[in-house]
């Protein structure tokens, strides 16, 4: 999957929880949110400079909340795990856990959460 499909497909299953997301589009997503990021802070900063606080940044940010974590969970289901396990990311030891796993290749062939997105291909 490359960079636009990975967001396409973000974009598109924004609340679909279910089903897998294979490695590159979770990097991909996690690139983009923090391209955009960076992007909104650099606006809020050139034209909010005397605000306490970045409304742009803020609105990019709840935007792509949901998103994000439906990308997350659909990663976590790649590699046979339930989603509650994304509960871990509040956890220090935990986040370092799940970004371990998120460089981890997914189950090869179908698991409990649907078929192989890359088709059983290594």
């Amino acid at each position: 999957m490359n960079f636009t499909q990975a967001i396409t497909s973000g974009f598109q299953n924004y609340v679909n929880f279910s089903g897998r997301a294979v490695r590159s589009e979770y990097w991909f997503w996690t690139l983009f949110t923090i391209l955009v990021s960076i992007v909104a802070g650099l606006i809020d900063l050139a034209l909010f400079r005397s605000l306490d606080f970045s409304p742009l940044q803020s609105l990019v940010g709840l935007g792509l909340l949901l998103p994000s974590l439906a990308v997350s969970i659909r990663r976590l289901h790649d590699l046979d795990r339930t989603g509650w396990w994304f509960l871990l990311v509040f956890t220090i030891i935990g986040a370092i856990v799940l970004l371990v796993w998120n460089c981890m290749r997914g189950t090869i062939g179908p698991n409990r959460f649907g078929p192989d997105p890359l088709g059983g291909v290594a």
